[in-house]
């Protein structure tokens, strides 16, 4: 009953999913619903994204990504130290287990080891740079968010071209980052970490851990198209479903329900001449522009679904809703997730925060904008 009411809460919580299914409603209503409906919905990108899911929420239940992070964190003796592997554990995380896993996982134990050492002068700047280190580090492999995913089957890339296309960006953003990192205040101070931040003590279960991490060898597999997704989804059903069935409840089911409304929406729009026409013609030879702004108001994922049927040029449709991340608060989704952890514990501050992210982030983007011009 209890998770049935966290479900309910959550659904009640999630204005995109509202939005993708109102839209989803009227286009229904001007496109009435046929046998078309079906060949909308991407089930490979559905499917993948789903076992991705269940996956690295087994990972995250055996404290796999808590327990390498503490590791990491007793090699740092001074602030900038600190600093560096709090960001860069997001950074580098989110390229296998997505930007949203990253950040739920690495900012509360990065307020816990901040707080534990006494630098909460640096909760703001570290949580704000861990954000958008964790979205413009899941930009450069395509499990690393869902626009990714589903880019990277709609189009049929190869891994190299798909690496390649956002190679450029990754190592700027790491640049950027690197910079930042030098002008934090009191960077060159020792610290000292609590054993309070000790948030595990071990590993969980190795023997889930094994079997987890092979499950992840297998969806990364699927990804590259070496196995069929519908098998590999078989096998974490059966697989987590026989070992540890609580799991496949924690995947984000609301964010699939998104995704299929936006299909939805997305296929009835193509088959409306006069509109499907009006918005190939704005956003044609556009993409990286029109990406990044709608992102700014309805978020990068569902503006890549949006966007995606009305172009061909996916390359700069990809780079554009990577980059479109960055700048307003709901420009990557994933990026609540902080706002809402710090916001918990410091209430007060919330106007603080909102405003360094924000300023961070529009820097952030305008070097990515005028690094897109030059190349």
């Amino acid at each position: 009953m209890d998770s049935y009411k966290d479900f309910l809460k959550k659904i009640k919580s999630d204005p995109v999913l509202y939005i993708a299914w109102i839209l989803a409603f009227l286009s229904a209503i001007v496109v009435r619903p046929d046998n078309k409906y079906l060949d909308y919905i991407d089930f490979r990108s559905l499917g993948i994204l789903w076992g991705l899911m269940v996956i690295i929420q087994g990972l995250k239940e055996n404290s796999v990504f808590e327990k390498i992070g503490q590791i990491l964190m007793g090699q740092a003796s001074k602030a900038w130290q600190l600093c560096s592997a709090l960001i860069f554990m997001c950074f580098f995380g989110s390229m296998l287990i997505t930007n949203d896993v990253a950040l739920i996982t690495f900012v509360p134990f990065g307020m816990l080891v901040l707080k534990s050492c006494k630098r909460e002068d640096l909760m703001i700047p570290v949580i704000a740079f861990q954000t958008i280190a964790a979205n413009l580090g899941s930009m450069s492999t395509p499990v690393g968010n869902p626009q990714n995913l589903y880019l990277y089957g709609l189009t049929q890339m190869s891994i190299l071209d798909f690496v390649g296309c956002m190679l450029p960006y990754t190592l700027i953003a790491a640049l950027l980052l690197a910079v930042c990192i030098i002008f934090l205040p009191g960077k060159k101070e020792e610290i000292k970490i609590d054993s309070d931040y000790n948030v595990v003590s071990a590993f969980g279960s190795k023997r889930q851990i094994i079997i987890y991490t092979i499950l992840f060898v297998i969806a990364i597999l699927s990804v590259l198209r070496v196995i069929p997704w519908y098998i590999m989804a078989i096998i974490v059903l059966l697989v987590v479903g026989g070992m540890d069935f609580k799991i496949l409840f924690r995947a984000d089911y609301l964010l699939l329900l998104t995704f299929i409304g936006f299909f939805i929406f997305t296929g009835n729009i193509a088959r409306i001449p006069a509109v499907n026409d009006f918005l190939s013609g704005i956003t044609s030879g556009k993409e990286f522009t029109v990406a990044v702004i709608a992102s700014q108001f309805i978020s990068n994922v569902p503006a890549t679904l949006m966007l995606s049927g009305f172009t061909t040029n996916y390359k700069e449709l990809l780079i554009g809703v990577n980059a479109g991340g960055l700048g307003t608060l709901i420009a990557s989704m994933a990026s609540l997730i902080s706002f809402k952890f710090f916001a918990a514990t410091y209430k007060e501050r919330q106007t603080s925060y909102i405003v360094f992210f924000t300023v961070a982030n529009l820097a952030f983007l305008l070097v990515f904008i005028l690094f897109h011009i030059i190349l």
